[in-house]
């Protein structure tokens, strides 16, 4: 046999092995996308169902693998306040849906969860204790406990049962996982799952020396200081309340965000994704565009109960001589930032948030499509628009006042403990009902005397006659 002739059959043998390697690692690479990384899109044709359920790029850094997150509260039912699964941490099911409001379901190689903006801004009411709970899109998300949400999971991943086996065994009993899937689940997908909610729990420990936020509260910008923008850890309190964001069509110009830190829209909806656990790369634009279009045109809710018309006329005066020009459409500071000496409300929310934050954020996006270049420092808080007042109870921007009816009193005079969580609706007072035994069983504890808690401030209105008082509250409820 020449030396040519070998050469030859040599380089096709190469080259077959070469071919064969090739094919391998491709196939591999294209089993390991497919199972792990193939994104499928989402779309639902409602803006609104799209606000409840549509993703925004949550899924792919901090999104729980979909059949997991569905089986821990029925493995471990003891780290939930209650019964009902996900339900006694104030998530709601519509009937005929696969997540609650607020909960997206996405696949990225396998299903896996998230949480969209109506986690923290869809609430309910019931006129009645038995009534089925009614869903508004864009209000305050009055029922959710977001703190104890993350300290379930994490109370679940550090439980020794959080096993292969213990998991697998609960996912069989609501879908049957192929072969391959369960090896996935099994040596990949539970393992990284548990460490990735324990390194979650880390970056969250600084909660453990805070006041709890309850339900239908949350600290928003902490997160974002020391989790997205690496900034050193400090002291500071942010705890407050959801907030509507319906109508922004009639709020154009006005400052954002309780403090007025943003003064954008689509900036402060961008960011309320990437405080959500999106990340720069996995921010879904599209979708979110959507959901500022939705909020943007969408109504406040109107008030359910009956309305007293004669009262309300004579209150509209009232309103206009001693509120307007705060809190009305058109009203020379509606929207504006007051300053916190003049407001005297609990400062807290407002000293978390640092010109160094504000500067941090500008740059975060820098070099991708969007950007971020109106967050800023104030010395206040915003004189909120009124629309839609009735279902934004409690009140002021720590959500210290249960009632329409204590704002308008003196601070001494105001109630000083309440429970807050409970969606039975008080139309005489104009909030949730916020004592007895009912709202002391199901709701949170809610104390004026905690640090954060304050429920000072605000002495607009409380020297009005009695009359005037109903008169204006009537009036409040046609907003």
């Amino acid at each position: 046999m020449s030396v040519k002739v070998l050469q030859t059959g040599l380089g096709k043998i190469i080259t077959a092995i070469a071919l064969v390697v090739i094919l391998l690692v491709g196939g591999l690479g294209y089993f390991a996308w497919y199972n792990l990384f193939r994104e499928v899109p989402t779309y639902y044709e409602s803006a609104e169902e799209h606000f409840k359920y549509g993703s925004i790029g949550t899924e792919n850094a901090e999104g729980i693998p979909y059949w997991i997150w569905l089986v821990l509260p029925r493995l471990f039912p003891e780290y939930l306040p209650g019964s009902g699964g996900y339900a006694s941490l104030g998530l709601t099911w519509e009937e005929g849906k696969e997540t609650p409001v607020g909960i997206s379901k996405k696949t990225i190689g396998f299903p896996r969860q998230g949480i969209t903006c109506a986690v923290c801004h869809s609430g309910t009411y019931r006129k009645k204790p038995e009534d089925k709970p009614v869903i508004v899109p864009a209000a305050p998300s009055n029922k959710f406990d977001s703190q104890s949400y993350l300290r379930f999971l994490t109370a679940s991943a550090k439980d020794p049962r959080f096993t292969p086996d213990y998991i697998l065994n609960a996912i069989a009993y609501n879908y049957d996982l192929s072969w391959i899937e369960t090896q996935l689940y099994r040596y990949l997908i539970i393992p990284q799952t548990k460490k990735a909610i324990l390194k979650q729990e880390q970056s969250y420990s600084w909660m453990d020396s805070r006041p709890n936020w309850g339900p239908g509260r949350i600290d928003p910008f902490n997160p974002v200081k020391f989790r997205t923008l690496s900034l050193p850890l400090d002291d500071t309190i942010g705890n407050s309340d959801m907030m509507s964001i319906w109508n922004q069509k009639q709020h154009q110009g006005f400052a954002l965000h309780w403090d007025g830190l943003e003064t954008s829209l689509t900036e402060t909806v961008n960011t309320g994704a990437i405080g959500d656990g999106a990340t720069r790369k996995s921010i879904d634009l599209p979708g979110l565009q959507r959901v500022e279009k939705y909020i943007t045109e969408l109504d406040p809710p109107k008030y359910p109960f009956e309305i007293n018309q004669s009262l309300a006329d004579k209150g509209k005066s009232i309103f206009d001589n001693n509120c307007a020009s705060c809190h009305a459409f058109g009203g020379e500071r509606t929207g504006t930032v007051i300053p916190i000496n003049e407001i005297g409300t609990d400062r807290h929310r407002l000293d978390m948030w640092t010109k160094e934050a504000a500067d941090a954020y500008n740059e975060y996006a820098e070099g991708y499509e969007y950007d971020f270049d109106e967050l800023r420092k104030t010395d206040g808080y915003v004189s909120v628009s009124l629309d839609g007042l009735w279902l934004r109870a409690p009140y002021l921007h720590n959500g210290s006042v249960p009632y329409l009816k204590d704002l308008l009193e003196a601070p001494e005079n105001r109630v000083s403990v309440f429970y807050r969580g409970y969606d039975v609706y008080e139309p005489e007072k104009v909030g949730f009902i916020a004592q007895g035994e009912e709202a002391k069983k199901y709701g949170f504890k809610y104390d004026t005397t905690i640090v954060g808690n304050s429920n000072q401030g605000h002495l607009y209105g409380i020297d009005l006659p009695k009359l005037d008082k109903s008169a204006l509250i009537e009036y409040l409820k046609t907003l």
